[in-house]
């Protein structure tokens, strides 16, 4: 890059100008033996992020439930950052303000006060405790701190309103996985410490829906209520990532929504889990099998036609409730639309990245239309990601190339000897889609780059032709049909 100097009085923005100038007029070939990231000690250009965000997402998802991060302030400005960027919302994250001497003593002073004055300032119903890579690393006896928090609690307000403060530990190293990992232990850490006991029957569904948007949420919520389906959804965040504008009704202030404390402790009399995405959430849908012999139905998100019929059919078999026309209809106009389009999207090459259920997801939706998916990358590695991305392709004879938590790199330098029309991911997809002169269809959590994707679903009927509209728009966009003998 050549940067202009900089005059000694200064510039104003519209002047800062950087004009990149490439290395060399054609593609070098990277060294081979480079490109794979299992051949690399550096990740370059990650397709994941860090565990405790995981775990952060989810406890904002708890009514009146603020995070305490056991770590550096770092560890939460990001966080509090990133959601911000993402959802244009403020979150209250709470930290211990780890520094050098924390890193030496431990973490139990910083930890015993900030819990205190949580307390006393804000009065949540819930907190949850997410530790990070330092305090993992110096061995803090986060269940040792926890007990002698709660005491110093009942020491100074007493012993009801220190026992109102509920207190879920998460254990959250980043070196153990990535924020899909966070949320995933988080939904067994909150079933297992407030789910305890097995009362009488609600009669509703667990519904445990991963790291999707408002919107998805919302869109979930249509689909039990026109089934007539009540439920329990664990850490909802549509009404806190999405929240009307108004005048707080209460100081402190908490969004109206989130999940109470008491539904969560309901979920052991229900009739069944879903947990939509296996990797998000099948900690705890199976954990309450296992502890209550609720049936767990795990996966898959329901994104397109197969998946949501298959949704659909989970919620009827656990509850005895048919899928009513209004249901059936919705699917009739996704199909209708997908008949409409079929001429702009039958043989297109696309490629798919993300985390690893909603990339299952809409790759089995992409081969719906009659895509080809040439490459599929989940950021997170899993046990499962290959094989099912495999059952899906066997069905329409496709081959795509797998990368099973690799990241961004590899991923490009893949494209950039094969052909692709389309790229389906989120905003760290926009280099590799300039870089290519492709359309990117922005899908999927960390979208920062546009505004309103949180509030529209991609799960759902409905939801598939919000994504149906946005991967037919993004390629005429780039590339009107050849045949213009309709035009007038």
């Amino acid at each position: 890059m050549q940067v202009k100097e900089i005059p000694a009085e200064g510039i104003t923005y519209d002047q800062l100008k950087i004009e990149k100038i490439p290395l060399s007029d054609e593609y070098i070939e990277r060294d081979p033996s480079l490109v794979p990231a299992a051949n690399r000690a550096v990740v370059i250009n990650p397709c994941r992020t860090c565990m405790p965000l995981g775990a952060m997402f989810a406890t904002l998802g708890v009514h009146k439930a603020i995070p305490f991060v056991q770590g550096a302030q770092g560890c939460t400005t990001y966080v509090r950052y990133t959601f911000c960027r993402i959802f244009k919302e403020p979150a209250a994250i709470a930290n211990a303000s780890f520094h050098e001497d924390t890193a030496v003593f431990g973490g139990w002073k910083n930890f015993i006060q900030g819990i205190r004055n949580l307390v006393v300032r804000y009065w949540p119903e819930l907190i949850g405790v997410v530790t990070t890579c330092a305090s993992e690393i110096i061995g803090d006896d986060m269940v040792s701190y926890i007990k002698a928090a709660k005491k110093k609690l009942a020491e100074e307000l007493g012993e009801e309103k220190a026992a109102a403060v509920k207190i879920v530990l998460i254990s959250t190293p980043s070196f153990a996985g990535s924020h899909v990992v966070g949320y995933d232990r988080a939904a067994r850490a909150f079933v297992e410490t407030l789910a305890v006991e097995k009362t009488a029957p609600n009669n509703k569904v667990n519904i445990i829906p991963g790291m999707l948007n408002p919107g998805d949420i919302r869109e979930i919520k249509h689909l039990l209520k026109v089934m007539g389906i009540d439920s329990i959804i664990l850490f909802d965040i549509a009404d806190v990532f999405d929240t009307p504008l108004r005048p707080p009704a209460t100081i402190p202030y908490y969004p109206k929504g989130g999940t109470p404390v008491a539904d969560i402790a309901d979920m052991a009399n229900s009739l069944g889990t879903v947990a939509l995405c296996p990797h998000e959430g099948g900690l705890g849908a199976r954990y309450l099998e296992r502890k209550f012999g609720l049936r767990a139905v795990v996966g898959p998100p329901p994104v397109g036609v197969r998946h949501t019929d298959m949704f659909l059919q989970n919620l009827s078999e656990l509850t005895g409730r048919p899928v009513p026309e209004e249901l059936l209809d919705e699917r009739g106009r996704l199909l209708d639309f997908m008949a409409d389009t079929f001429h702009h999207t039958m043989m297109k090459k696309v490629a798919v990245f993300g985390d690893p259920d909603i990339v299952v997801g809409v790759t089995r939706f992409v081969c719906e239309l009659g895509m080809e998916p040439v490459a599929v990358l989940s950021g997170t590695p899993s046990k499962t990601f290959p094989q099912e991305i495999e059952n899906i392709v066997r069905e329409y004879n496709f081959a795509p190339q797998v990368f099973n938590g690799s990241d961004l790199f590899e991923f490009e330098e893949y494209l950039k000897k094969t052909r692709v029309d389309l790229i389906l991911g989120n905003s760290k997809g926009v280099d590799i889609a300039r870089e290519l002169e492709v359309p990117l269809v922005r899908v999927g959590l960390f979208v920062y780059d546009r505004v309103g994707y949180q509030k529209r679903p991609v799960v759902g009927y409905r939801g598939g032709e919000f994504l149906l509209a946005d991967i037919v728009n993004s390629l005429l966009d780039y590339k009107y049909p050849d045949d213009r003998t309709q035009q007038l």
